[in-house]
């Protein structure tokens, strides 16, 4: 082969590989989606076999794509070159919690179709199973309509009951129909199990940041909350958990089994072990929320804290608000020991669920559906996850800090010092785009340089365009505060 033969084929898979890595880096090819064969892109391409093999692994050594074995080449899910969020630092005391004013404020802005959706963590409609689910609501009213319109007791239908049971066998636990309750939502669930387990004036353990939800349950039922410092990649620091049992009265802790809301955190199961059994030392119950547990990106669900509890101590709380239906509002609660308790205040404050919804969802979930639907969502959230993460590489200012989660779908945002996310929330508005700012994730008002961005929504040009309004917002905050 003559030399300008021999430049023409290096300078052809060289130039192939950058035409590859473009279609990855526009988001054309996504992470774990598989990459065209060698003889569609040596087609498409007008190069040999060869030189298209040799562009591959070079974009192989380069972690581009990976090689799976009998299967082909698959984009390679590239880990961001932003540092994680630092640990956070409470105070080491326990704050009256005032968060309902900032929490409805934020509900009424996400809620708005006009705004960029970055703002509260629902799905969009149209990643939802809904349309399958109503038409199921809709037989079953026409058939079942009278039946259906009637009190269950404070448990709710046992037909969904039997379904949640099931699934709890995914999760190495075994649950009985009659050890569990419907709720409206998670929310619900979540209030029952601090009535059951706390009395106003009480403290409760919580991560830091949290849910601004939860943060607002404890308000309202007059509780106060004591922030443990938690990593943004395995949860909270144990040695903070065993001070403050050891220094003070603590009601009841309140985690997130798996992807904490808004880090995206999850214990492994050692710590979850030692977690457990730090509390059963010192006989204080754990309330656990697994509301995005079945968003997971790995091979497996992690497992609650429940599953692993030998010593009956755990509320398990959960919904299909963030996986199916939001406005069917069905949740559950496994409350243990303290299931008589939650039943009697279920029961003075609704009652019931609507069991029109409950019959239909149970069908739902026998019929295999929901299965079928997670599998699909997963990998939509895991793209959006990725796209989202690398607009914020690419439109954000250098030392921009960003999670990352391995299931649900929020991302963690933390921004350079002397910002203050909540002035830049009312820009942002203005602009058009609605985000969530670090200071409702926090009873002590910390986290004034983050923000969380949902990754609800179908991946469009609208969004990225509002990513980059947003990186460049901060970007002007910052020269501002300079």
């Amino acid at each position: 082969m003559s030399k300008e033969m021999a430049k023409e084929e290096v300078f052809r898979y060289e130039e192939l590989a950058r035409f590859i890595t473009a279609l990855v880096d526009r988001g054309t090819l996504m992470p774990g989606t598989r990459a065209p064969s060698l003889r569609e892109i040596s087609r498409e391409r007008d190069v040999s076999m060869a030189t298209a093999l040799q562009a591959y692994r070079l974009l192989e050594d380069r972690g581009v794509l990976q090689a799976r074995p009998q299967s082909g080449f698959y984009v390679a899910r590239r880990p961001t070159a932003r540092k994680a969020p630092s640990m956070s630092r409470p105070p080491a005391r326990a704050t009256d919690v005032s968060v309902a004013g900032v929490v409805a404020k934020l509900h009424e802005h996400a809620s708005d179709p006009a705004l960029v959706p970055l703002g509260c963590a629902i799905p969009s409609q149209d990643l939802l199973s809904s349309g399958r689910l109503d038409r199921l609501l809709a037989r079953i009213a026409r058939e079942k309509g009278g039946a259906c319109n009637i009190y269950t007791g404070p448990q709710g239908d046992v037909g969904l009951r039997r379904e949640i049971a099931r699934r709890a066998l995914r999760w190495d636990r075994t649950v009985s129909p009659d050890d569990l309750a419907v709720t409206v939502g998670c929310t619900e669930a979540l209030a029952l199990a601090l009535r059951a387990v706390a009395r106003p004036g009480d403290t409760i353990a919580i991560e830091s940041p949290t849910y601004f939800g939860l943060l607002h349950a404890l308000q309202a039922l007059g509780l106060r909350a004591f922030e443990l410092p938690t990593d943004a990649t395995e949860g909270i620091d144990l040695h903070a958990l065993q001070r403050a049992l050891t220094t003070r009265r603590i009601a009841a802790c309140l985690f997130a089994s798996s992807f904490n809301n808004p880090l995206g955190c999850t214990m492994p199961d050692a710590k979850k072990l030692a977690v457990l059994k730090l509390l059963a030392r010192h006989d204080v119950p754990l309330i656990e929320d697994d509301i995005y547990g079945d968003i997971y990106f790995g091979s497996e669900r992690p497992r609650p804290f429940v599953s692993l509890d030998p010593h009956g101590n755990t509320i398990y709380c959960s919904s299909f608000s963030k996986t199916v239906a939001p406005g069917y509002r069905i949740g559950w609660i496994v409350p243990g020991r303290h299931l008589r308790r939650v039943l009697d205040a279920k029961a003075a404050f609704t009652l019931c669920g609507s069991v029109l919804p409950q019959v239909a969802f149970a069908e739902f979930l026998g019929a295999g559906a929901y299965d079928q639907h997670l599998r699909r969502i997963r990998r939509i959230f895991a793209d959006n996850i990725e796209r989202m993460t690398r607009a914020v590489d690419r439109y954000f200012p250098p030392g921009t800090r960003i999670s990352r989660p391995q299931g649900g779908f929020v991302l963690w945002l933390e921004l350079p010092a002397g910002l203050r996310s909540r002035e830049l929330f009312g820009k942002a508005l203005d602009q058009g785009i609605c985000f969530a700012p670090g200071e409702v994730f926090s009873a002590s008002g910390r986290f004034s340089n983050c923000m969380r961005i949902s990754c609800g929504h179908t991946w469009d040009a609208r969004i990225e365009r509002g990513v980059a309004r947003l990186g460049a917002l901060v970007a002007e905050a910052l020269a501002k505060a300079a």
